[in-house]
């Protein structure tokens, strides 16, 4: 008997989309699965078109939320999951009919201590931008080398709805318990603290569906503010080494932001600019020094928050100058 997945699925007023991916999932080439839907709160007409299939098959659960919002939502789902392998999906969204099939297999391959993950395509309808689609191209070549977690501080890196754990794992990661958001984002910086290993994956497995309405659009807890919490709350406990100088390269929204959140840490840094506006200036009491004070400095870490691509470009080019290694000397948070 193949092992059962667990697929966890919350949604809220998604009628318009909730059946296709519905009929996504039930042409899984991989037959041992359950789909375990979470009403949270749906005001639209959700609820009754995943319950006309929830009659006549099996494996289709429906359920209402224990609390309110997703996080709950989906440990109402995982509270009634049953299965060997727990994946998530997006009401939203549409998986292609060998997802299951592919993950379940690299698992049973790898083994526990691995995450299986796949590629994915994005689609709207009135065409996709140009900032989803370079997203889509850079999380896809992480996904195709497994290197997912070596850019991880820059922005989520294993999609939400497309990805795959053995319980066990999971629970080692401690499932859906915290409450921090972006929730996605909160999860996968804790598959990295457990190291579970990035299974390479050179397949689209999930049709990521974009609209206006989307809640990673329009909730607050997905402003940029709660991505630089989650991500200076995990560099001070994963990455960061007391014990050397810490320094903040940029002085835009991000770094500032990045400068409060250590400041209220106790966390001493030293602030390096390019802008000669405010080069010898101080911000929040902290002085801003250019760059070459970094040489200055014994065995320095390094917070990049210059969004310029180019600019980035050079800064990484000094730091492999100095022979300086990403994700030990230097992080970059955008």
């Amino acid at each position: 008997m193949k092992a059962l997945v667990s697929i966890l699925i919350p949604f809220k007023n998604t009628s318009l989309f909730i059946e296709e991916c519905l009929l996504s999932i039930l042409s899984q080439s991989y037959a041992s699965w359950e789909a375990i839907f979470v009403d949270d709160f749906s005001t639209d007409n959700s609820y009754s078109i995943i319950e006309a299939y929830a009659n006549n098959e099996s494996r289709i659960k429906l359920v209402k939320n224990n609390g309110k919002g997703i996080i709950d939502a989906l440990r109402t789902a995982y509270g009634v999951s049953k299965g060997v392998f727990i994946t998530r999906m997006d009401s939203d969204d549409i998986m292609t009919s060998d997802r299951l099939q592919w993950m379940v297999s690299q698992l049973h391959t790898h083994g526990k201590g691995h995450i299986a993950v796949g590629q994915v395509k994005y689609f709207r309808s009135d065409g996709v931008s140009d900032g989803y689609a370079r997203y889509e191209t850079w999380i896809n070549s992480l996904t195709e080398t497994g290197s997912n977690y070596s850019q991880i501080y820059k922005e989520c890196v294993i999609p939400s709805p497309c990805w795959m754990a053995y319980r066990d794992d999971f629970e080692a990661c401690d499932a859906f318990l915290p409450d921090r958001y972006p929730e996605d984002y909160d999860l996968t910086f804790r598959f990295y603290q457990n190291q579970l290993k990035c299974i390479p994956c050179d397949q689209v497995l999930l049709h990521w569906r974009d609209y206006a309405t989307r809640t990673s659009r329009t909730h607050e807890h997905y402003a940029q503010n709660y991505f630089l919490d989650i991500k200076t709350h995990f560099f001070l406990k994963l990455d960061y080494d007391e014990k050397r100088p810490l320094t903040i390269w940029g002085a835009g929204y991000k770094g500032k932001t990045i400068a409060k959140l250590l400041i209220k840490a106790n966390v001493q840094f030293y602030w390096i600019c390019d802008n000669p506006k405010k080069i010898g200036k101080q911000i929040y009491n902290q002085s801003l020094f250019n760059f070459d004070f970094l040489s200055k400095l014994s065995h320095p870490q390094s917070i990049v928050t210059v969004a310029n691509e180019t600019a980035q470009q050079e800064i990484k080019l000094y730091f492999e100058s100095q022979d300086m290694k990403p994700m030990t000397d230097y992080f970059f948070f955008c």
